[in-house]
Order: structure tokens, then sequence, then C-alpha cells
């Protein structure tokens, strides 16, 4: 395990951008993704694959939007969450299982990508948690995951990209709506 004193955490920023880069390698981490899979409809993210994906967040990111944290240790990039206000994920709005509990404002955190020499070693908890104190900072008064509940199996990277129930519990989030076996909404209340 990695302890939290060993991990720095940062805001994705302009200066951090080649970070990103590295940790997301040249295929843009699951497929092009680029982290812009709850930001666009279906038709517009398969057509920006890849390069396209890359530049739209990079231009999110130079527009002074903070899209997510990076997790640092030993001066590399090793980590990666999404979060930002909900309404920034529409595919969240149109998801059956995601979409919203109520009509309150939340913050949401959408994805993870953890370096494979890296996982199973905290450093997903530690990103939930510093979300919890990176929200204080924002103002959010709810933060929301959807993380996969895999109900003690292992399963392939590529299935938890949204986090696990365990990351989020660890952090003191709450269940707050389940409408899938494998994918509670859960939700930490800062105010």
């Amino acid at each position: 395990m990695i302890s939290n004193f060993q991990l720095e955490i940062h805001p994705l920023v302009p200066d951090c951008w080649e970070d990103f880069e590295k940790l997301f390698g040249s295929h843009g981490a699951c497929g092009g993704c680029w982290c812009m899979y709850w930001k666009l409809a279906r038709k517009e993210f398969i057509a920006n694959q890849g390069e396209g994906n890359r530049l739209l967040q990079k231009k999110i990111i130079e527009s002074g939007i903070i899209p997510g944290l990076l997790a640092y240790y030993d001066g590399a990039p090793v980590g990666w969450m999404a979060i930002e206000p909900r309404e920034n994920y529409p595919v969240l709005a149109r998801s059956r299982i995601l979409k919203p509990v109520d009509e309150k404002k939340v913050t949401s955190i959408t994805c993870f990508l953890v370096d494979k020499k890296f996982r199973n070693t905290g450093i997903s908890t530690a990103l939930v948690k510093a979300a919890v104190n990176f929200s204080k900072q924002q103002d959010v008064s709810i933060l929301e995951g959807y993380p996969t509940d895999t109900q003690n199996q292992r399963l392939p990277a590529p299935f938890v990209y949204t986090g696990l129930a365990s990351s989020f519990l660890n952090a003191g989030f709450m269940e707050e709506k389940r409408r899938s076996p494998k994918r509670p909404i859960m939700r930490y209340y800062l105010k």
C-alpha cells in the first residue's frame, strides 16, 4: 500500500497536461477515451476517439476548467480521477441506471485511471479522499460517485473505471440509491 504521505495529488491544470498525456499513454487510456466518455453523445465520442478526444480534453483544461485530479508518486503521474459538476456529464442524465437521484446540485466523480504498476495500492481511495478536500475548497455541497460494487470478485481494470465501491466507502461515502446490483450511486454530503 502507498500511504497518503507518499502521494501528491494536484488538480489537472494546463501546467500538468504533459503528465496527463504520459499517464493516459499514446492510446488515450481505454480506446482513445481521454476521459471524454461521460461528456459526449455516443456518436460524437466515437467520431472523436483518439486524437479528437485528446484535443477536446486539452481545450477544456486550457479554458480554465479543472476536470480532475492527478496523483503523483515520486514525481511521476500514477493516477487520475475525473471530477466535475454533474451537468458537465450529459451522458449520466441519459443513463437508466445512473440518472439523477433528485434535483440537488452535485459534483460527480466519474472515472479513474491508475498506472498498471500501481493498482491495488490504495491510490483510488486516496484520490476519492482528495476529492472531498478539493470539493470543500470549491464550495461543493454534495459529492457523488458511481462505482462498481465488485461483490468481492476480481474484475479487470477496464470493468471498474468508475472506481470501486470499497474506495468510496473507505473515504466516507454512503450509498444513496441502487438501480443495478453492481452499480450504486454513492454520496458524500459536505454541507
